[in-house]
């Protein structure tokens, strides 16, 4: 079955509890930012401006890679010797489009060396750490460079002059198959959550919902799912019926469990237009 993009966390977890409430305590990490949409239109000047990457979300507390939620990470040792005893935020990322490849290294318990060797740890913040974000990128690169490790990449930060600039790069971005861009407000310290100084600019806007049914399929989908009826935070119910592959359709997301999907706008009736299924949102 194809793995859409983070799914994998949920069968991560389930297959590292026992080794991780055995572990030996570990520091905190502090959290992550996490972006809310931006509008097309939307000025960047005073903002700082990455690809979005299409990779697997990944912490470093100064000893152990995690994913978002502290579930670790199983590593080959030489991939994280060169890494700085202080917290990073970053993808694991093999490139554009290979998220797939990407989540299905990253999901073994017993790492593949020489397949780890094409992954880079490409981090784009320091958690915790103080400062505008204009100097946690500066600060950044030189921990990369210092580290001397072909595993480790700053994520490139760059500006723009406005909004038609703004657009040019997403474009070019997308043509070249990535996902759209991230803009982080240049003066804006950390802080953990859902902030306003993180913003994502894609083609498409997209939201969580929680699964709460399942349709049954017609036609050549006879005998499998047909949509998923979902909940989304406000209370707003509504089906998601297209964006699966035949792989999701055989065996979908469970009942309670969260997931992303796309959509531009919305209707009359407050209801996300043209909804369609992107991934399965686990515990990241």
């Amino acid at each position: 079955m194809g793995l859409s993009r983070r799914s994998f966390f949920a069968s991560l977890g389930a297959m590292l509890a026992p080794a991780w409430s055995a572990a030996e305590p570990t520091r905190p990490l502090p959290g992550t930012m996490q972006a809310r949409d931006a509008s097309p239109g939307m000025d960047p000047h005073g903002w700082l401006v990455s690809e979005k990457l299409d990779g697997v979300r990944a912490l470093w507390d100064g000893r152990q890679l995690r994913t978002r939620s502290g579930l670790p990470i199983a590593a080959p040792a030489w991939f994280t010797r060169g890494l700085p005893a202080l917290a990073l935020d970053g993808e694991l990322w093999l490139g554009r489009g290979q998220f797939q490849a990407a989540s299905g290294l990253v999901r073994r318990l017993q790492p593949d060396p020489d397949a780890w060797r094409a992954l880079r740890y490409m981090v784009f913040d320091l958690p915790g750490a103080t400062g505008p974000f204009s100097s946690r990128a500066s600060r950044l690169r030189q921990i990369v460079l210092a580290a001397q490790s072909p595993s480790l990449v700053a994520v490139p930060q760059f500006e723009l002059a406005d909004a038609h600039a703004l657009q040019q790069r997403l474009a070019a971005v997308l043509r070249a198959g990535g996902e759209g861009l991230m803009l982080h407000r240049a003066d804006a310290s950390w802080a953990p959550g859902r902030s306003d100084a993180l913003r994502k600019l894609k083609p498409q806007q997209d939201a969580d919902a929680t699964v709460i049914g399942h349709l049954p399929g017609h036609g050549r989908h006879v005998g499998r799912l047909g949509a998923l009826r979902v909940r989304a935070d406000d209370g707003r119910e509504f089906r998601l019926g297209t964006g699966f592959s035949d792989a999701e359709r055989e065996r979908p997301p469970a009942l309670g469990q969260t997931v992303t999907y796309t959509y531009r706008g919305l209707t009359d009736r407050g209801l996300p237009r043209f909804a369609s299924f992107l991934r399965v949102r686990g515990a990241e």
